[in-house]
């Protein structure tokens, strides 16, 4: 019969995985950059609705009735979006949206380079045709929107952060019922 060999002590545990002191703040910096590129998009686009509804209407994509609609509507969502990522408020959800609606552009942008349009965006106002001469940008273009694309995914994983309505409101909520 063999000799058992002794017992071994237990190796040190690790300490649990958790964010680090600097990840609030990281999420906190992608939730304002995310936002004010929101709040500039649709502030640049919510006094002139017609050119907002150009620019839609020039990836060709949509139906004329869906690309007024989105045109139009547009501007008032990304402000929405912006007021919310800003104030801290259902970030994980907002972020979700923006993930979504920023995969879409880079969809719609990929697409009019694909078909050989000659467009001006429209993110950040004016869009539509290209007047001769002037080239369009779609490769910045798609890496802008695919790094806030990637940011807003983050966001959506890692949505804590300072200086959030959310934090307050959680907190506040917790005290009242201690």
């Amino acid at each position: 019969m063999m000799p058992t060999p002794a017992s071994s002590p237990p190796a040190p545990s690790s300490p649990p995985a958790g964010p680090t002191p600097l990840r609030p703040w990281l999420g906190t910096a992608a939730r304002l950059v995310l936002g004010a590129v929101w709040l500039v998009a649709g502030a640049s686009k919510i006094t002139d609705l017609d050119a907002s509804v150009r620019a839609v209407r020039a990836y060709r994509l949509l139906p004329e009735t869906a690309a007024q609609v989105v045109g139009a509507g547009l501007p008032g969502v990304e402000l929405l979006l912006g007021v919310l990522l800003v104030a801290g408020a259902g970030v994980r959800a907002v972020a979700v949206v923006s993930a979504v609606l920023m995969f879409a552009f880079v969809v719609g942008i990929a697409s009019a380079w694909a078909r050989g349009l000659r467009i001006d965006c429209g993110c950040f106002g004016s869009g539509g045709e290209l007047a001769a001469g002037q080239d369009p940008a779609y490769g910045l273009e798609l890496v802008r929107d695919a790094a806030l694309t990637a940011l807003a995914l983050l966001l959506a994983r890692f949505p804590d952060g300072r200086l959030a309505i959310a934090g307050r409101t959680a907190r506040f909520t917790t005290e009242e019922h201690s």
